[in-house]
């Protein structure tokens, strides 16, 4: 059981754990901090968090648990201010899905990546952000993916795999580089996908009309472009070379599918779109 539990960025992610954890019993006092204090009594009056701090360095005092879930630019920030501050015996970790970036950061900011830091990056989400948000199931069944490193103590990492577990998840290890590069391909590369086709919809002449009789596809597939722009900003930002080949790939297989059209190839347009449906369909078997 986490007795204090202090989180960093209390929006989505960071309120949603704090719910859950309170939903099971399985942590005592929620700290929060940021640098809105009126969201950070929203999530006051919301019961996420039972008091706040302003200062990063004052709310950590005493946690024995610390969850960092803030934009990939604010890192080595938050790591700064809070260097000095943390208990002898406390756990840190975050929930940035860029991990090499991450522990630059922190590497940067203690002058070494500290035995106590868990790297960490909870798959779940919404469109949505901000704690109202916040939901006590968001991490039920989803997955959480840890980046230990080497010298890592491995009672830190069990208590952030211990921590993520109570809240519904399930845990997995992987080497930062290939967190990275997964990421890119699952997550990072559809948000720029579905950023970009609204963006390039919205500058067209005739947008209005574009938009008021999109259909349910459109809807579907465009909804995370909804989410926060910073965040992914910062995402683009910090994992750039494997988001790069992502999209240089990408932009090959959309080159052939462009081809098949101008060529009339409706045997290869078959071809893809019958590859692409079963594989969507064995995914969606398995989720």
């Amino acid at each position: 059981m986490i007795n204090r539990l202090c989180i960093i960025g209390v929006g989505l992610i960071g309120g949603s754990l704090a719910r859950a954890l309170r939903a099971v019993g399985y942590c005592g006092e929620v700290i929060g901090a940021g640098r809105n204090p009126a969201h950070l009594r929203q999530a006051v009056e919301l019961g996420v968090i039972d008091r706040f701090e302003t200062d990063p360095g004052q709310a950590v005092a005493g946690a024995d648990v610390v969850l960092v879930a803030v934009p990939l630019g604010a890192m080595e920030g938050v790591f700064r201010a809070i260097r000095g501050h943390l208990a002898g015996d406390a756990v840190l970790t975050d929930a940035g899905s860029a991990k090499g970036s991450v522990i630059e950061a922190a590497r940067r900011a203690f002058g070494r990546v500290p035995d106590y830091f868990v790297p960490g990056h909870p798959i779940a989400g919404t469109e949505n952000s901000g704690v109202a948000a916040s939901v006590p199931d968001l991490y039920k069944n989803r997955r959480v993916i840890l980046t230990p490193l080497e010298h890592t103590d491995p009672a830190a990492a069990s208590r952030v795999r211990g921590m993520w577990e109570a809240a519904g998840a399930h845990v997995s290890e992987m080497e930062p580089a290939h967190h990275d590069a997964v990421l890119a391909a699952t997550s990072h590369l559809p948000h720029v996908l579905a950023f970009t086709l609204v963006d390039s919809l919205a500058r067209l002449g005739d947008r209005e009309e574009i938009f008021t009789y999109a259909a349910g596809g459109f809807r579907d597939f465009t909804r995370i472009a909804s989410s926060d722009p910073v965040m992914w900003r910062d995402i683009c930002l910090a994992n750039d070379d494997a988001i790069r080949r992502m999209i240089e790939r990408f932009i090959d297989d959309l080159k052939e599918v462009g081809k098949a059209v101008q060529e009339h190839d409706g045997h290869r347009l078959l071809e893809i779109f019958t590859s692409a449906k079963q594989a969507r369909d064995r995914f969606i078997g398995h989720d």
